[in-house]
């Protein structure tokens, strides 16, 4: 059998929607400067689907270091892998600095956020190690913990009574084969936007051996007096071992870090594979971050506004009678009732008629006959947008009740 046969008969779970989703619902294209409203099908929408958080993409300090970095460096410097040949002083430079901003003893950068955090995991634990993880853990979670020869143990949600029976049954296969226990969860959960409950993580290593390993992506920036994380937030930096954060979220760059105490990361920068058989973060990229952190220190007013954004659209859908969860973040979610074709016909009418741009999950991502819009505010939208958009969303929510999405797609100003 030839390997490429079974494509023809399965594209995968989301692959075999192509034909009837590319360019619209997946892989659709935004175009314009990166902001609140961009270019949807040749139509300005307002947007809503960007992690650009703090509103830094387009910050006319951060454009310009990035201008001036490319023009002296150009995007190939430096070549090779950090540790053949692509070590830099800014790059140590861009690591102290992150260190002391996560309120750790030293940070090791990464190319990309998701492969650093599956190198991570395979680096931290061998056969003989056990793992207990949260069951919403991000993906890059989980495909780290493919590579785990060992044990792993994973607990709903939040289940705070769960985990520690997962914990407990972790903790004695670990012992009985010399290894250790791995806890590994998120400060923020970035489809549903509550918080990993990390102060009462860290309370249990009162009672059991266990190493903390968090991935804060969308709680860097955004949480904590300082915007450090969700550690910071709920006053127990200090006891995550390992925090990871990444640009692609707040800092609206590319790449990511790990954070630790300096045996940690010293031993994670010799044996994380893929950095190791990777080139270095390029010299533009470095340096656009470094400026992005200067200004999430010194700009304090950015997450202010973030949160006034986010406090003004949760408070004034939840006032519409929405359900937004459980969210203590950004990161909104909008719970809905209906079927997958529903929920298209529901982004359908948004996009093309009310000139909104959010995205929309169902089954299996969520429970049949639930619908998650997922929407995050930035520093860069503003009040007028959030009125606009929950008047929006509270026709939509009673076309949908009515039952106006059934059935074959509706009729658009488009079609």
């Amino acid at each position: 059998m030839d390997i490429f046969d079974k494509i023809k008969h399965n594209m995968g779970p989301i692959g075999q929607y192509m034909e009837v989703a590319h360019g619209y619902f997946t892989f659709p294209r935004l175009e314009g400067e990166i902001g609140t409203r961009m270019k949807f099908r040749g139509k300005e929408v307002l947007v809503w689907s960007l992690n650009n958080y703090l509103g830094l993409a387009n910050h006319p300090e951060v454009r310009k270091a990035d201008a001036e970095a490319a023009s002296q460096y150009g995007m190939a410097y430096p070549m090779g892998a950090r540790m053949m040949s692509g070590q830099t002083e800014r790059h140590e430079e861009l690591e102290r600095q992150l260190a002391d901003f996560a309120g750790k003893e030293s940070a090791y950068l990464l190319n990309y956020g998701y492969q650093g955090m599956v190198s991570i995991i395979d680096s931290l634990v061998n056969r003989n190690d056990v793992v207990v993880y949260d069951s919403e853990s991000h993906a890059c979670i989980l495909d780290g913990l493919r590579l785990h020869l060992g044990k792993r143990f994973v607990f709903p949600h939040n289940n705070m009574e769960n985990f520690e029976k997962q914990l407990q049954r972790a903790v004695k296969i670990a012992g009985k084969q010399n290894g250790g226990v791995l806890v590994i969860t998120e400060g923020v959960f970035g489809m549903s936007g509550d918080l990993g409950k990390l102060n009462q993580i860290v309370k249990l290593k009162e009672k059991y051996p266990f190493r903390l390993l968090v991935d804060d992506a969308h709680g860097f920036g955004t949480m904590g007096r300082t915007g450090a994380g969700v550690g910071e937030h709920m006053g127990v930096q200090d006891d995550i071992d390992v925090f990871f954060g990444t640009f692609a979220k707040a800092l609206a760059g590319i790449g990511g870090f790990v954070a630790g105490s300096k045996e940690v990361i010293n031993y994670l920068a010799y044996n994380m594979r893929s950095q190791i058989f990777a080139k270095a973060l390029p010299m533009p990229m470095v340096i656009g971050a470094l400026k992005r952190l200067e200004l999430l220190r010194t700009e304090h007013g950015m997450k202010d506004k973030l949160w006034t954004v986010v406090n003004a659209l949760q408070d004034g859908l939840k006032k519409k009678g929405f359900n937004i969860g459980n969210t203590e973040s950004p990161v909104t979610p909008v719970f809905l009732s209906g079927s997958v074709p529903e929920g298209t016909n529901v982004i359908l009418d948004l996009r093309e008629n009310y000139g909104i741009f959010c995205s929309i999950v169902g089954y299996p991502v969520v429970p049949k006959g639930v619908l998650l819009i997922r929407l995050i505010p930035t520093a860069v939208h503003t009040l007028d947008d959030v009125q606009y958009t929950i008047a929006a969303f509270g026709e939509v929510a009673k076309k949908l009740k009515a039952g106006k999405y059934a059935g074959e797609r509706i009729v658009t100003s488009t079609n």
